[in-house]
């Protein structure tokens, strides 16, 4: 399977537009955390190191403790693409994380967010 660019690069280049992202609307960088470890299962710690370690998006999400069951739940549509549509595993984590951390920036409740 051909590999997409995104991939490659670092969740540590990421991370910092999602957060710069929320808090242009009144959102936390706590918050964003606590997205990512409910998606992912990474502890705040675990999170950290990942970042610090510079890992790439794919290295990031095969390292993931593991994955929430309910991942599966989130729905709707990303840079208008449909998340329940994406067939690729990786690219559907990626677009999983971006959904929720726009839900996020558009001022969803949490309780919703994390289904």
């Amino acid at each position: 399977m051909k590999k997409h660019p995104i991939d490659a690069m670092s969740i540590a280049k990421i991370y910092p537009l999602y957060i710069q992202k929320v808090e242009k609307k009144g959102r936390t960088k706590e918050e964003v955390d606590q997205v990512i470890m409910w998606l992912t299962g990474y502890d705040e710690k675990g999170l950290m190191q990942q970042l610090e370690k510079e890992v790439s998006i794919e290295e990031f999400f095969a390292s993931a403790p593991k994955m929430n069951p309910r991942a599966s739940e989130i729905k709707g549509l990303i840079c208008g693409i449909r998340v329940e549509d994406i067939e690729e595993p990786l690219m559907q984590k990626v677009r999983w994380l971006d959904k929720l951390v726009d839900e996020l920036a558009k001022g969803k409740a949490m309780e919703k967010i994390l289904r």
